[in-house]
């Protein structure tokens, strides 16, 4: 296994929508690997293909506790369960740093394909949901910076391109 890149915002290839795997094949599993051991030494709860530079429907996420509970998410396709909003102080990989609130629905439905390429179809609330819903806006070309202010956003983008350049 290996620990990928992540991209990190403002890069253009996070804008990229991903396209749908056709086909759950070893080199599949190699990367739903490579991911959850990159999403784990980040750490993080979450992790969308997009977000390494592929741009496949692909997401894997670990909400426990102690880490234990890993799920992968092929072509995840999302139903809202319950329209009422919460709000959730979210991070993420790609965004560095930052956490902002969003709101998003509290309980959905998922139907995907697991790493073995069987089809199923989960229900999911609280963190989990947020979770999978923040993961989905990356296979579709989103960020969370996206539900925040122009200014906000503008402000994490000169702070994240700054310590860019300090890094190179």
């Amino acid at each position: 296994m290996a620990v990928l890149e992540i991209l990190e915002f403002p890069d253009p290839r996070l804008r990229t929508k991903a396209t749908p795997v056709e086909r759950v094949t070893s080199v599949t599993r190699k990367l739903i690997d490579d991911m959850l051991e990159t999403m784990y030494a980040a750490p993080g709860i979450g992790l969308a293909a997009t977000q390494v530079n592929i741009h496949q429907r692909l997401l894997v996420m670990d909400v426990s506790e102690d880490k234990t509970a890993p799920m992968v998410f092929l072509n995840p396709e999302l139903s809202v369960l319950d329209t009422e909003l919460d709000e959730y102080d979210e991070g993420c990989l790609s965004v560095p740093g930052f956490y902002e609130t969003v709101s998003r629905p509290q309980k959905v439905t998922v139907t995907a394909l697991g790493r073995d390429g069987e089809p199923f179809t989960c229900e999911l609330e609280g963190l989990a949901a947020v979770c999978l819903q923040h993961e989905i806006d990356h296979l579709n070309g989103k960020l969370f910076v996206d539900y925040l202010s122009p200014l906000k956003r503008q402000r994490i983008r000169r702070k994240l391109e700054k310590d860019q350049r300090q890094r190179v």
